[in-house]
């Protein structure tokens, strides 16, 4: 030992002992044998080993010389190393070594050796564990610190631990990694931006995929040394995101993936980071405002993030990037909120808001992904989308673009259907999105084919299933039924209604294609095609698809075999499906991927196929209704009443019965249809009747033993049964008895015999029962029904007053409160009119008569007898009856005839009773008449008095009739350009002269020059211009102004040589062509035609007479305000929802033939080719813009200011001869005695004085003042016009024509309404602007006269039950469904705008 110290003295390296020299000299092998022992001394030694630490120093020394840090064999490299790390932890704190480069040369050695981590498989990886453990646990490297070039050092280890880590490493190696790491990091004073990248990187989105342990690696050290990295990190961002230095890191341009990483990893890390992200979210630099956005949106939607809660600043200005200029930014936002919404429900307040925001965005995109990002949310968990989120995409099934309504129809139907039809989610999730199914039938209302096929989609995959089993199918669609709204079943109707006559339609077309060809043939065939093609999507291509369909039913016989099977009443639903596959298999080509051609035939088959209803489908259908009846149903789990499960069972066998008849031909339906009759239910027993009359036709053959029991229930409900059961028995009769004249008889015979004045609750039903034997079977019962109506109808009922009425201050009353003797009166009316219907000719001038009859009931205000017994709602309702008498008399063409245009004027006086019921069914009746193109042209001229009507909703209303009435008749024209002779009743601009002549001897407009008067008279005119002005389609403007200018240059007809009332005519043409020259910028031009006037207005115009004088007064041109009509704001309307117009029928145009003066052609220009969207190129909107919407507000918000000041009572002291207006009671007994004389004998007299009523018969206006108390629909909640599904085509409005309206008009059911009667001082009443008005209104304030009413405040009249009820429906009420549908709507209200509210279309 001695020794060893001496020679450790001098300098002499001492080995352990065993160990020779190790130098140069000796072998490699014997080198790794000896440094294997060196290595075994040094492991064994502590620190506390004194004397051997200095015995060995020299020894420490030498294996530090380059000769062993630079040795070319790795194994002695190896173990060099172990031995240095050794002395490192032997002579701690303090190393051996003092030279600095020394250091480093041995550290950098060490760096270089544990590469061999890599290899887990060597033989020498325990060594370099070893290695590993030992530099770690002892933290060598710290030594390192008070080096110069200590950062290279660290540097290139933090690199090399990062490369040599893989998933070969267990735990131990990756914590050794991290505490000697951390050590660097937590017991240095800086961390270099070097050394930071070297960690950092390995979270680059790049890096990170290539090697996952590394960048679990940096991840865990970053965790471990989160409070010291974590200022060099603030620096590191600070450099780059705010002082834009870039070049301080290759990293810079990953700076935001970065973020996200160390988000992810420690949000401690970002403390003082995140705040400039806040800084960034403002950026000027589109790009970078994305890349932040894209950034946080991971960062707030991580599903364990805090960070909206932690830092609220910087999530509310990331709110405020839902609202950026930029698109893109906008889009990810949107993109954002889904997973938004399912990690953080709790932040779905915060998001509804711009959300709603963003779905009215002008952006396609942007609207289209906020119902991706709520849909999916919906579909993973029902709750965590409140009802608002659901509202939005409800919204955008209005949009104005396809993508954007398809996906928001198919999202509702998916949440339909896993929420409600599978039951996920239990009741209460099924609850709240019960109003999916009314939403998405709702849609089949609108105008677009699209809609329409997507809406038949969606019912027959997603709300009833096809491919369920039959008797589960049914059960679906019969609760389904049950618990639709009245307009989703109406729209459901009319989808059936639709497919069936597309059926009858493709029928048609294979009937035409087996015909020998022929040039009669072709053009057949192409029309047919025309047909077919409007009920595809494009029809432009979709034409040439059909025509070649057509080529290929001639060519292919087993194609059209199929057709056919398809197509006809028999056809099952198994039958169908396996038609449908083998015609598209047929057609489809595995060549051809792509073919337009059979994606039109699917869509064909799609629309005709009969997958729901079939016999068997009746039959299951049938079974669940008698288990509703015998109580053994599911009723109470599926939440519908029993009562209301029957009655709506009865209403969808009675629709299917209109389209699907063959399907109930069996004896099993027909014995359960037996069994409904005798229920007590009306509504049921009413719907089975119909049923029997839609399929009955060959009962009398096929089910003998059924005719023996149902003709005994046929007569006795004609006899004894409710008169709306009556009519359906004797219409069962008529339709499926061979001998019904017999019958007849034997129902007639006593009921005509047995009518007693004296018993008025006895009369209804047979009124009714006779009524329509009248118009079934006029010439059977000719003389004793031309009796019974002079002598029993006239002067024994309508002439006499039994009962005196209650005394009331009520306009209107529940049909159960209405007196016997007033619904007996009313059939009684009836009974006349499908007399006369019947009949349909005038020879014995029974027309007259009538004629005469009603317009006394209108002149006495349905007080005929005025003796003063009737009660006032009495007299509502009679008024209304004679009112829809008249309009019904006027759709045929030889009682339209006879009707004076005083009686016409009294007819249109209706529309502004004083009762708000009277001028709501009044409305109802003009429009359905009008939309079947059976009314005259001047009887749309009506609509023009509804400008003054004092409740906003009939305002829209009535707007929105005008409109639809304008599109059909466009159509129409389309579709018949051949028709020109008839071009005069049809074209909608020929309206404007009835609507002037009918405004000048408007009974409130008195003095010629009075500016309140004229005010009046320009609001009605602008009421029909602003519909017809829409569209300046080959120059229609310059056509109206010049029919205008020729008006002026004639006289009124009505009264040639009276001045005063051809001043007014000239004083209201004035009007209107002032409201045509500031709302058009073409009517100067010249007009394409020159238009006719209807002689029977205006005389013929003179030569001679040249008419330029202004009949206006100076101060009323300031109310003309410039602009075009319905223009478009731009700015505020690009998130419109879509335009709608009406579909259009075809009808018997020679209903519609009115005398002209001149050559009936004239015509602004050829039938328009326009788009199918109710909107015009012209007008300058948004492609988003809601231009129906706009037609119904425009004139509104225009109007809603105060008109001026209000008129007080008017006289004639302005030098005009005013003539005492006659009020309606002005003819008197005598009058009414004179109608009764008149029917004993109707050959007498003039016809033209005793048809005349009195000139200028007052009419009750509605008061206006009565609207100020109920408040307007909440604004922001705009009522969205829609398009009514298209009435039916001409020869099903025909077999369907004798049932139109003929029920009582009065039979609303208006329980709780009520017109409470003021009384006020005598002398016409000073009025209140009208459009000030609320919308709310049901109820009108009787006069003592029925002039203008008082503007006195009413009280707050009760709104109709049925309100809610849109305008949607209202112009679905016009398309019947089936014969006798539109008997049941005569019953309901009017529906009004604002029911329809919720269907509000995008605003901005």
């Amino acid at each position: 030992m001695a020794h060893s110290k001496a020679r450790a003295a001098d300098g002499k390296v001492t080995y352990p002992p065993g160990v020779k020299e190790i130098s140069d000299k000796i072998s490699k092998e014997e080198m790794v044998r000896r440094l294997k022992m060196v290595v075994k001394t040094f492991m064994d030694m502590d620190q506390d080993s004194e004397e051997e630490k200095e015995l060995y120093l020299n020894l420490a020394l030498h294996l530090a010389s380059d000769f062993f840090l630079k040795h070319p064999d790795k194994d002695v490299r190896l173990l060099v190393a172990c031995c240095l790390a050794d002395i490192f932890r032997i002579y701690a704190p303090e190393a051996p070594f003092t030279s600095p480069d020394k250091l480093k040369d041995i550290f950098m050695f060490i760096t270089r050796q544990l590469k061999g981590l890599e290899d887990t498989k060597s033989a020498q990886f325990n060594r370099y564990f070893y290695l590993l453990e030992n530099i770690a646990w002892v933290k060598s490297y710290n030594i390192c610190f008070e080096l110069e070039d200590s950062n290279e050092i660290f540097t290139q280890l933090y690199r090399t631990l990062f490369q040599v880590i893989n998933n070969g490493h267990n735990q131990k190696v990756h914590m050794h990694m991290v505490d000697l790491m951390s050590s660097i990091i937590c017991e240095g004073d800086t961390v270099s931006q070097e050394l930071l990248d070297t960690v950092l990187v390995n979270l680059v989105p790049a890096h990170k995929n290539l090697n996952k342990q590394a960048y679990d690696l940096a991840k865990a050290l970053l965790k471990r040394t989160a409070q010291a990295i974590e200022p060099y990190i603030t620096n590191f961002f600070n450099q780059v995101l705010m002082l834009g230095k870039t070049s301080v890191s290759d990293l810079s341009e990953h700076v935001f993936d970065l973020i996200l990483e160390l988000y992810n990893i420690d949000s401690h890390l970002l403390l003082s980071v995140l705040p400039q992200l806040e800084f960034k979210l403002k950026s000027n630099d589109n790009d970078e405002r994305l890349q932040v956005v894209k950034l946080l949106a991971k960062m707030f939607g991580a599903k364990d993030s805090e960070l909206a809660a932690q830092n609220k600043p910087l999530w509310q200005c990331y709110l405020g990037r839902f609202n950026d200029i930029h698109v893109p930014i906008r889009l990810e936002c949107v993109k954002f909120a889904s997973h938004c919404l399912m990690n953080h429900p709790d932040l779905a307040k915060d998001l509804t808001e711009f959300l709603r925001v963003r779905s009215h965005d002008p952006e396609e995109a942007i609207r289209h992904d906020v119902i991706v990002s709520i849909v999916t949310a919906a579909k993973k968990d029902l709750s965590l989308v409140n009802d608002a989120l659901l509202n939005f995409v409800k919204e955008r099934t209005l949009d104005k673009r396809w993508r954007v309504r398809k996906e928001a129809m198919m999202g509702l139907a998916s949440i339909y259907r896993k929420y409600s039809l599978q039951g996920e989610g239990g009741r209460e999730a099924s609850k709240q999105i019960s109003w999916i199914k009314d939403k998405l039938l709702h849609i089949y209302y609108q105008n677009s084919i699209d809609d329409r096929l997507l809406v038949e989609r969606v019912f027959a995959q997603y709300m009833v299933p096809h491919n369920l089993d039959t008797a589960e199918r049914m059960k679906c669609l019969y609760y389904l039924y049950a618990t639709l709204d009245t307009n989703a079943v109406k729209a459901l109707n009319e989808m059936w209604k639709c497919q069936n006559l597309l059926r009858h339609n493709v029928k048609d077309l294979l009937d035409l294609v087996k015909k020998p060809k022929s040039e009669s043939s072709s053009k057949a065939v192409f029309a047919k095609v025309m047909v077919i093609t409007r009920n595809l999507p494009d029809p432009g291509k979709s034409q040439d698809f059909v025509k070649k369909l057509a080529q290929v039913l001639e060519d292919d016989e087993r194609i059209r075999d199929q057709l056919e099977t398809l197509v006809s009443p028999s056809c099952s639903c198994k039958q169908a499906e396996v038609c449908v596959r083998d015609i598209t298999k047929k057609l489809g080509s595995p060549k051809q991927p792509s073919n337009p051609f059979l994606e039109m035939v699917k869509f064909l088959l799609e629309r005709i196929a009969p997958v729901h209803i079939d016999t068997e489908s009746i039959s299951a259908l049938i079974k669940q209704v008698n288990k509703s009846i015998e109580g053994t149903a599911d009723d109470d789990e599926e939440g519908v009443p029993t009562d209301t499960a029957i009655r709506a069972g009865l209403e969808l066998l009675r629709v299917l019965s209109f389209t699907h008849p063959v399907s109930f031909h069996s004896a099993e339906t027909f014995e359960s249809l037996l069994g409904c009759l005798k229920m007590d239910d009306e509504k049921v027993a009413e719907a089975a009747l119909q049923i029997f009359k839609n399929t009955g036709t060959k009962m009398e053959e096929s089910y003998p033993h059924i005719k023996s029991v149902l003709l005994p229930v046929l007569q006795s409900k004609a006899k004894r049964g409710p008169p709306r059961q009556a009519k359906y028995a004797i219409r069962c009769i008529n339709a499926m008895f061979a001998n019904r004249d017999t019958h007849f008889a034997q129902i007639f015979e006593p009921l005509h015999k047995g009518l007693d004045p004296a018993n008025l609750e006895q009369l209804i039903t047979p009124l009714s029962t006779l009524g329509h034997l009248a118009q079934l079977a006029p010439e059977q019962f000719a003389a004793p029904l031309k009796s019974l109506v002079a002598n029993f109808i006239v002067k024994d009922l309508l002439m006499n007053d039994r009962i005196p009425g209650k005394k009331t201050t009520k306009l209107w009353v529940p049909d159960d409160e209405v007196s016997p003797e007033t619904m007996a009166k009313i059939q009684g009316i009836k009974l006349m009119v499908r007399w006369l219907l019947g009949v349909k000719n005038n020879q014995s001038k029974s027309g007259n008569s009538t004629l005469r009859m009603l317009t006394a009931i209108l002149h006495s205000d349905g007080d005929l007898t005025e003796q003063g017994k009737m009660g006032k709602p009495d007299m509502s309702r009679l008024r209304l009856a004679a009112a829809c008498a008249l309009l019904k008399l006027a759709q045929e063409p030889c009682y339209h005839e006879i009707i004076t245009l005083e009686q016409y004027q009294l007819c249109a006086l209706v529309i502004n009773d004083e009762c708000y019921q009277v001028r709501q069914g009044f409305a109802q009746k003009l429009h359905r008449g009008l939309c079947r193109l059976r009314l005259p042209l001047e009887y749309m001229a009506v609509f023009a008095l509804c400008a003054k009507d004092p409740v906003k909703e009939r305002r829209a209303h009535a707007r929105q009739c005008l409109s639809k009435n304008v599109n059909i008749r466009r159509e129409y024209l389309k579709q018949h350009a051949a028709i020109s002779d008839k071009l005069f009743s049809l074209l909608p601009e020929y309206v404007v002269p009835y609507a002037i002549h009918l405004l000048a001897h408007d009974p409130d407009y008195v003095k010629v020059q009075d500016i309140e008067q004229l005010k009046d008279i320009k609001e009605a005119l602008w009421f029909v211009l602003e519909i017809i002005m829409a569209k300046n389609e080959n120059n229609s403007h310059a056509f109206i102004r010049k029919m205008v200018e020729n008006i002026k240059h004639t006289k009124d007809a009505q009264s040639p040589t009276d001045s005063k009332t051809n001043e007014k005519m000239y004083t209201v043409c004035d009007v209107a062509m002032h409201i045509i020259m500031s709302k058009s910028t073409t009517y100067s031009l010249e007009s394409p035609k020159d238009p006719v006037l209807p002689t029977t207005l205006f005389t013929k115009p003179d030569k001679n007479f040249s008419n330029t004088k202004n009949y206006l007064p100076p101060e009323m041109k300031s109310f003309f305000s410039p602009g075009k009509p319905k223009s478009a704001n731009v700015l505020g309307a690009v998130n419109k929802p879509l335009s709608s117009a009406g579909k259009q029928i075809q009808s018997k145009s020679s209903r519609m033939e009115t005398g002209s003066n001149d050559d009936s052609s004239s015509n602004p220009g050829s039938p328009q080719h326009g788009k199918t969207r109710h909107d015009s190129t012209e007008m300058d909107h948004s492609e988003n813009e809601d231009y129906s919407r706009k037609l119904a507000d425009s004139s509104d918000k225009e109007s809603e200011k105060p008109r001026g000041r209000k008129r007080g009572v008017t006289s004639g002291d302005d030098g005009d001869t005013i003539k005492p207006k006659a009020k309606r009671g002005r003819k008197k007994a005598t009058a009414a005695m004179e109608c009764e004389d008149q029917w004993g004998d109707e050959d007498n007299g003039p016809e033209d004085e005793q048809n005349s009523p009195p000139k200028k018969g007052r009419r009750g206006r509605p008061p206006k003042a009565a609207a100020n108390q109920d408040s307007s629909p909440a604004k922001g909640k705009r009522g969205r016009k829609k398009a009514a599904p298209p009435p039916e085509d001409e020869e099903e409005e025909e077999e369907r024509a004798d049932d139109e309206g003929e029920d009582d008009e009065g039979e609303d059911d208006d329980d709780g309404t009520e017109n409470m009667e003021v009384k006020t001082r005598a002398g016409r009443q000073a009025r209140t602007p009208r459009r000030s008005q609320s919308s709310d209104v049901s109820e009108s304030t009787p006069q003592k006269r029925r002039g203008r009413p008082p503007k006195s405040a009413q009280p707050s009249p009760k709104k109709p039950t049925r309100a809610g009820r849109s305008k949607a429906a209202a112009a679905k009420d016009d398309s019947e469904e089936e014969e006798d549908q539109e008997d049941e709507e005569e019953q309901e209200e009017e529906p009004t705008p604002k029911g329809r509210k919720k269907l509000a279309g995008r605003r901005r």
